[in-house]
């Protein structure tokens, strides 16, 4: 990617940059990352050494370092503007100087932390705004940012790590950047990088590891980062293509779209586009149902649900749409979401009606699709006529439906009359006839078209079928009261049909508008996800774009609206920059651009902006629940932890303290004496030590941070150095082993660590003169070692406190912190460890791991 300054180029004086008042708006590159660490800031200074060595102006507005030595490294040979200082509440801070750096007017300047809160004092609040008045006088900056900061994700990232970020920056300023470079990093290399120290202070680096740097937070955030720069991809793949008029889809990625008409035979259409997607890598399946505003027919609601709930399963997503022209609904639809083949079912309607009726969907769409691929799936219900479907009205009485109205009554007062003028029909079964074309301009174009039919038709009898023939001229009282019969009855007709059309269609649009209302409150009452939410309404109105907005009544920033979450290109970023806006509560509103909704469509945007302002409040508790909940574990497990760090010390703590009493004593002591007490005491503090050592490999065992090193390794040698390491106690032990023992993979010292800490754990619940006893065992598929010990003594947990603790904590009486730090070593090697107590009380802990034959 290549930065926005010109190449090639010598560093111009800030005076000749600053002649004219036309000065063209800086751009802005950000370097966007999933969490600290991942190198955001290097990748920043490296990019303003590439543009200084090309003959680029750089400048450093402001960087972070946090004391990682290479970062520092590579900002040597950049020009730095020194910092601002402030003074807030007896503390000094140090900004960025924003006045300095207009001043000294570069071409480029790196400015590190967008989303960053100035101190009180400065000019503006947030560091983006400084960024925005370096932009607005043509200074190019290049930045970093991470994704918990941005607002439309900050109630996501706060569910994730159970920590509210304060700084936020609005979606729109990053959106507006020209550039944004993901700088990403795996969740193991980022953690490795913690535990060098890398990241953080050596004594920050715990803490981080198992708090905020968990694997699965850095993989969420991972994730985040991920979608959030595909969806601006998209987002200007497709304003690529609206500037330059590509109204073809580009066939980026396979999607596959499935029209869905409400039948029966979407189940099947479902599952045929299903398996087009499998068959090809990285395929999104799409299912549509269009609904029509003023129709006279809509597909089984229950049908449509259960065909959800199939799409879903298989992968795909459901949307609906509302449209008067179904074909070209489904086919703007296809070219919003770039579909490339779309899957339609074969017609339900048999030849005969389909001659009459027309064209229909389907082969409209074949017409019409262009480069969009068209698959007609047959199915058991094709060719099953569901009854006569007459012309459907539009959404009002138009210009339109008033011609098409008088095109039918035209042809069919001319068929009937044709007809009876060639059969000889009587003027009464005639007038029967006529009734045909009133129904149908009743039905297409209401009561206004259907009184005149009758009309036309009253006075088409009485010149050609009632005498005298020709003359317009009613002679006979009965003629002149079929004539008036006739037109009254018509009329009635008429407006009966008329009546029951518009009806219907109210009836169809409240049974869209719930539809619609149910898609929002059942996806609602799932896992809250705003930005989902926000799509659906977008895809429902045909938006271009929709964003909700939230107001902050203690802000103090210009722009008292923040994009909270948004669908769509180039969402609104104020009420009064969209084409709708409704209130979706006391500091939300939802915002359309792309059309005016009619009052309909307004009410039930009103609806659904109240969804909206649930499904965040929902959020929002569901947060503070999750941080609760999240709390309360942690200080269970802290609580846990320190009693058995207390039960752990407290027998070497007290051997160490009576050490020193005696030693403390004028009682005079022989030189053997006094080397058993300092032996003694010196045991004590290697315990001491031993359980802070087992503290610390627990912790990076947990926290995924331990370094390991896998290999062949000698179990002869293993159990050498392990019963070395017991000192007098290792001779309490007897040892079983073959003679010829494989090699087992595993890392040597640590398994030298985990026999240690349980034939330890193991003798110190063994009494004298009891034995305790290490077996080795070979097993088909690897290699178990079994350490057995006799425990007789009450075990001296309070059940309290164990009940509800972690794994690593255990649940029973046997654990213990030596034990827990074993089983969690022996797991990061690949293997198993496993306890029992016999009914004698005799306890036995059980150590399996692969072989080097076996793994």
């Amino acid at each position: 990617m290549t930065g926005s300054a010109a190449t090639g180029a010598s560093p111009r004086p800030a005076q000749q940059r600053r002649i004219g008042t036309t000065t063209p708006r800086g751009r802005l590159r950000i370097y966007l990352g999933a969490a600290p660490g991942v190198g955001k800031t290097y990748a920043m200074l490296a990019e303003g050494q590439r543009r200084r060595s090309r003959g680029t102006d750089v400048v450093i507005g402001f960087i972070e370092p946090h004391g990682r030595r290479l970062t520092a490294a590579m900002a040597d040979g950049l020009e730095l503007v020194p910092r601002r200082e402030v003074v807030y509440r007896g503390a000094r801070l140090t900004e960025m100087d924003l006045d300095a750096v207009l001043a000294r007017h570069p071409q480029v300047a790196l400015i590190d932390e967008l989303a960053h809160t100035n101190a009180p004092g400065c000019r503006n609040a947030k560091r983006w705004q400084d960024v925005e008045e370096l932009l607005n006088r043509g200074v190019d900056v290049v930045t970093t940012l991470n994704i918990q900061h941005l607002e439309s994700l900050n109630d996501v990232v706060r569910q994730i790590t159970g920590i509210t970020q304060h700084e936020t920056l609005p979606d729109s300023v990053a959106r507006r950047a020209e550039q944004v470079e993901l700088v990403d990093m795996t969740p193991e290399a980022l953690r490795r990088r913690m535990v060098h120290g890398n990241v953080y202070p050596p004594d920050r680096i715990e803490a981080a590891l198992t708090h905020y740097f968990r694997p699965g937070n850095l993989a969420a955030l991972r994730e985040l980062a991920l979608l959030w720069v595909a969806d601006r991809v998209e987002e200007c793949l497709q304003r690529y293509r609206a500037e330059h008029g590509i109204a073809t889809g580009w066939e980026t990625r396979e999607r596959i779209l499935v029209a869905l008409s409400g039948g029966r035979e979407g189940e099947t259409l479902i599952r045929r586009a299903a398996r087009i997607a499998e068959r090809i890598q990285g395929a999104e399946l799409l299912t549509v149902h269009v609904i029509p505003s003023g129709g006279l027919t809509l597909g089984s609601q229950p049908a449509l649900a259960a065909q959800r709930v199939l799409a879903e399963s298989l992968g795909g997503h459901y949307h609906q749409v509302v449209g008067d022209d179904v074909a070209r609904a489904i086919l703007q639809f296809a070219q919003a979401e770039n579909a490339t083949q779309i899957v339609l079912g074969a017609s339900r309607t048999p030849w005969p009606m389909s001659a009459l009726t027309g064209e229909g969907v389907g082969a409209r769409v074949i017409r019409l699709s262009g480069p969009i691929d068209v698959h007609m799936v047959t199915h058991e219900h094709a060719a099953v006529a569901p009854g006569l479907r007459l012309p459907r009205a539009g959404r009002g009485r138009g210009a339109r439906q008033y011609l098409a109205a008088v095109v039918l009554s035209v042809l069919l007062l001319s068929a009937v009359t044709l007809a009876g003028l060639q059969t000889r029909f009587t003027h009464s079964s005639v007038l029967l006839g006529y009734l045909l074309p009133v129904i149908v301009a009743a039905l297409t174009g209401g009561l206004y078209p259907a009184t005149a039919t009758a009309l036309a038709a009253a006075l088409l009898a009485d010149y050609w079928f009632m005498p005298p023939q020709h003359a317009m001229l009613l002679t006979r009282p009965d003629d002149i009261a079929a004539l008036v019969l006739f037109v009254a009855v018509a009329t009635i007709l008429g407006w009966a049909i008329d009546t029951a059309t518009r009806q219907t269609r109210r009836a169809v649009r409240a049974s869209a508008e719930a539809a619609a209302l149910s898609s929002l409150a059942r996806a609602a009452l799932g896992e809250p996800n705003l930005p989902a939410q926000v799509e659906r309404i977008r895809r429902l109105f045909a938006l271009d774009a929709v964003s909700l907005l939230g107001r902050e009544s203690t802000s103090t920033s210009r722009r008292p609206w923040q994009v909270l979450a948004s669908a769509g290109d180039r969402p609104p970023e104020l009420p009064d920059e969209a084409d709708t806006s409704v209130p979706a509560g006391q500091s939300l509103a939802l915002a359309g651009r792309g059309r005016v909704l009619g009052d309909n469509d307004q009410r039930v945007l009103v609806a659904c902006a109240a969804q909206l302002a649930a499904c965040r409040d929902r959020q929002r508790l569901a947060a503070h629940v999750a941080s609760a909940d999240q709390q309360i574990a942690a200080d269970r497990a802290r609580t846990t932890m320190l009693l058995a760090t207390e039960r752990e010390l407290q027998e070497p703590l007290t051997l160490v303290r009576d050490t020193l009493d005696r030693l403390a004593t004028d009682d005079p002591l022989s030189v053997r004496q006094r080397q058993d007490r300092t032996a003694a005491g010196r045991a004590g503090l290697d315990r001491i030590a031993g359980v802070l050592t087992d503290l610390r490999h627990l912790a990076q065992a947990n926290a995924g941070a331990l370094d390991i090193h896998l290999r062949p390794v000698e179990l002869d040698e293993v159990l050498s150095v392990a019963l070395e390491d017991l000192g007098p106690g290792g001779r309490d032990i007897a040892v079983d082993a073959p003679e010829d023992m494989p090699d087992v993979i595993a890392d040597a010292n640590l398994l030298t660590r985990v026999i240690t800490s349980l034939a330890t754990d193991v003798l110190r619940r063994t009494p004298r003169p009891a034995q305790a006893t290490l077996s080795v065992h070979v097993l088909p598929d690897g290699l178990a070692i079994d350490v057995t010990g006799d425990d007789r003594r009450p075990p001296a947990v309070d059940e309290r406190h164990t009940r509800a603790t972690p794994r690593t904590i255990g649940v029973d009486a046997v654990r213990s912190i030596p034990m827990d730090t074993a089983r969690a070593l022996t797991e990061a090697m690949g293997g198993t460890l496993r306890h029992h107590v016999a009914p004698g009380g005799a306890l036995t802990v059980s150590l399996t791991l692969p072989t080097a034959a076996t793994s």
